[in-house]
This record gives structure tokens, C-alpha cells and sequence, in this order.
């Protein structure tokens, strides 16, 4: 498909993007789910016509991966509020770190278990499968939160967790699969822990030195526009400095690149400025996501779900049950810290059921070689676990937030 045909492609799904987005409000339809609804019918209306889309998941993963996943997280870093993120970052790593770390290992186990093939489905791809699944994105449902009236402590926790958990899991899907694509190599845990380490905060010096040297650069510049466009540089410049040229967490680097920016502009530019480059990002995730979603929707198959069905549902609730475990076994331990404020039970309530699945995980699973017998069961299990959380656990949320008395709360 020439480029001609790209773009246009790419401007008929924003426009159907468009058209949704008013439906979607009014019915009180979660946009995403609906997004890849349209997807998914629009492909198969067009092949049952014998038109070839074009799209093929490699050429995904890469727009994915290197085009909207910088802007998704560098807009998530960027407008979070600084003090409230500090306030609970200890609780927000917890989130990210140690208990995704055990989820991955509590999916693997089930997913393994329940697959049940130990020749077709080693334990490697029972791993790799964890680690695709572990990042989370709540933003289809957090994007709400404060029209809701949602307390700003609920918000802050899921939209933190989804920042640093996105950064986890890229690394450990990155470890995983290099030991599955050489498994004649000997790799010890030890080397695996160094390995993290190096990657994860390598990823947050990169993000420091590069968001300090946009700050200097920032200041040379009172133009909104070009101020809007200094943020973007930086995020793309973190990166691929930290991703491409040395090899540590390019989603790290974006992460702590766009914390800086955040509070340089934000505490610089309090005028219309401010406003603009707000305004600038927000247009900027509106055509990521909905050119996600879209896309997802168009690269899924019937094949999916009439070959992998079980294994689907085997990863849904693996999923299920590693996140329950991870939050409801580890909020008493949190909740005794005395310098940690208390996380309620319907906090951790809203934290089990929002924790949807999104564009990382995709980029992910669409990145994994063919070479790799078991390669299309891990992506038919991603697929599957997005699916569910769009359109089963989305809905879910309001009314347990409503249950919860979650809504209409002091913002504070």
C-alpha cells in the first residue's frame, strides 16, 4: 500500500474517530471500546468485499511503539500534578514495581497451568505472556474521573501506576523475550535483576538529563507554539536517545522528560501559553489513542477467537486473579505504614476492575518475532485480555464507583 493510500486510511479512521466520539458521550459508551468495535466490523466488512485494509500488524507495532507511545506517556507525565504524585509515589511504585513484578510471575503460573502444553507452551512463553500483559492504562476510564467527581487521591494513584508500570513492563517483556530468543544462553536471575536495573534506571538518568537540558532550552522561547513544539522534541529525544542509542528504558526517559516540562510550563506559564501547550498534547493523545484503538479493531481476526478461545480465557482470568492477588494481599501491609495514607477498600476495589489493558500491551504482543512457535497464542491472549477489559471491566467502573460512594467526592 503506497502512501497515498496510508494517509488517507489514516484520515478516514480519524474521522470516524470524529463521528464517534459524540455517540460515544451520549450513550455513555466507553470511546475505546466503541473505536475498536468500528475497527474490527469496518476490516471485516471490507475484506468480506475482497479490499485489502493494508494494515499489517509489523507496520502497527512500529507506529505504535515509536510514534504514539511517546506522546501517550509524555501527555500522562506532563499534565499529572506533581505534588499529589509525590505525595503517594511510594504507594504508586509499590503498584508499579514489586506487585507487577508479581502478577507477571502469578499470570505466568496460570496461564501455564491452564494451557496445560508444556511442548507447545513452555513455561518461557507462559512468562513472556505475563510480561505482555502486565502493563496496565486506565486512561479509558481515568479521562472521566474528575468530570465524575472522583477523588483526586483514586486518580492520581491509577494514573501514576500506569506511568511507572508501563516502564516495568517494557523492561521485563525486553528480558523475557531475549531469554526465550536464545534460551542456549545461560541467564541467572542475578544477571536478570542487573539487567533491570540497568534498563529501568539508566532510562531515568536519560529522562533527567534530557529534560533538564529541554528546560535550558525552553527558556530560550515565550512563543506558545514554540514552546509546544520544545515539549515535543523532548519527548521524541528522550526516546530514542535512551531506547535506540543506549539501550536502557526509552519509556522511562519520556516519563521523567515529561514530569520536568510539566512543572517547568505549568509553574512558568500561567497564561494563555500554559493553556495552549495543554490544549496542544490533549490533540495530540486524541488522534494517538483513537488511531490505536482503530487500528486494533481492524488487525483483529475471527481466527482469534474460533483457534485460541480457550487460551483467551485462560489469560483473562489469570489476569483477574494476579491483579486481585497483587492489590487486595498487599493493601493490609500498605495501610499499617504510618507514614502511608490508608488505601480504602473501595480504592482498591476500583484499582482491580480499572486496571484495563491497552496500547502497550499491544505494542507488545505485535512485536513479538514470528519466529517463535508460540508467538500467535501470547498475541490471540493479549487481544482477548484488551478486549475484555474495554468492554467488560470499563463499564464496570462507574457503577462500583458509584457503589463505592466514589462519585462527586471533594476533588482533593
Amino acid at each position: 500500500m503506497g502512501i497515498s493510500h496510508t494517509i488517507m486510511m489514516l484520515a478516514g479512521l480519524l474521522l470516524v474517530a470524529l463521528m464517534l466520539r459524540p455517540f460515544a458521550e451520549r450513550r455513555n459508551l466507553p470511546f475505546a471500546a466503541l473505536l475498536v468495535a468500528t475497527g474490527f466490523v469496518g476490516s471485516e466488512l471490507l475484506l468480506w468485499f475482497d479490499i485489502d485494509t493494508g494494515v499489517r500488524h509489523q507496520s502497527f507495532h512500529d507506529l505504535i511503539f515509536y510514534v504514539f507511545l511517546p506522546l501517550l506517556v509524555f501527555e500522562a507525565a506532563f499534565k499529572i500534578d506533581a505534588l499529589m504524585l509525590r505525595k503517594n509515589l511510594f504507594v504508586i511504585l509499590l503498584l508499579s514495581i514489586p506487585i507487577l513484578l508479581l502478577s507477571i510471575l502469578v499470570t505466568a503460573s496460570l496461564v501455564y497451568i491452564g494451557i496445560g502444553h508444556p511442548e507447545g507452551f513452555p513455561w518461557i512463553a507462559a512468562m513472556l505472556t505475563g510480561a505482555v500483559l502486565a502493563a496496565t492504562d486506565a486512561s479509558p476510564i481515568t479521562a472521566r474521573f474528575a468530570k465524575l467527581g472522583v477523588p483526586k487521591r483514586l486518580r492520581i494513584l491509577m494514573e501514576g501506576e500506569d506511568l511507572f508500570n508501563d516502564a516495568t513492563a517494557i523492561v521485563m517483556f525486553n528480558i523475557v523475550l531475549y531469554i526465550a530468543m536464545y534460551p542456549q544462553e545461560h541467564i541467572t536471575v542475578a544477571d536478570a535483576v542487573a539487567s533491570f536495573a540497568v534498563v529501568f534506571f539508566g532510562g531515568i538518568f536519560i529522562g533527567l538529563l534530557v529534560g533538564l537540558a529541554f528546560l535550558l532550552v525552553s527558556r530560550l522561547f515565550e512563543d506558545s507554539i514554540q514552546q509546544a513544539l520544545v515539549s515535543l522534541i523532548s519527548a521524541y529525544a528522550a526516546f530514542l536517545v535512551a531506547n535506540e542509542i543506549l539501550q536502557v528504558s526509552g519509556v522511562m526517559a519520556v516519563l521523567i522528560t515529561g514530569l520536568i516540562m510539566g512543572r517547568v510550563i505549568h509553574n512558568d506559564f500561567q497564561d494563555e501559553r500554559g493553556s495552549f501547550v495543554d490544549n496542544f498534547w490533549a490533540f495530540n493523545v486524541y488522534v494517538a489513542e483513537a488511531l490505536v484503538f482503530l487500528l486494533m479493531g481492524v488487525t483483529v481476526t475471527f481466527a482469534m477467537f474460533e483457534q485460541r478461545w480457550l487460551a483467551m480465557l485462560i489469560g483473562i482470568v489469570a489476569v483477574l486473579i494476579s491483579r486481585a492477588t497483587g492489590v487486595f494481599g498487599t493493601a493490609p501491609l500498605i495501610n499499617r505504614l504510618p507514614w502511608i495514607d490508608d488505601v480504602p477498600r473501595g480504592y482498591q476495589q476500583v484499582l482491580v476492575v480499572g486496571s484495563l489493558r491497552g496500547a502497550v500491551v499491544l505494542a507488545l504482543c505485535l512485536s513479538l518475532p514470528v519466529s517463535l512457535p508460540y508467538w500467535w497464542t501470547v498475541q490471540s491472549i493479549a487481544f482477548g485480555v484488551v478486549i475484555f477489559s474495554l468492554f467488560v471491566q470499563a463499564p464496570l467502573v462507574p457503577p462500583l464507583l458509584k457503589r463505592s460512594e466514589l462519585l462527586h467526592n471533594d476533588p482533593g
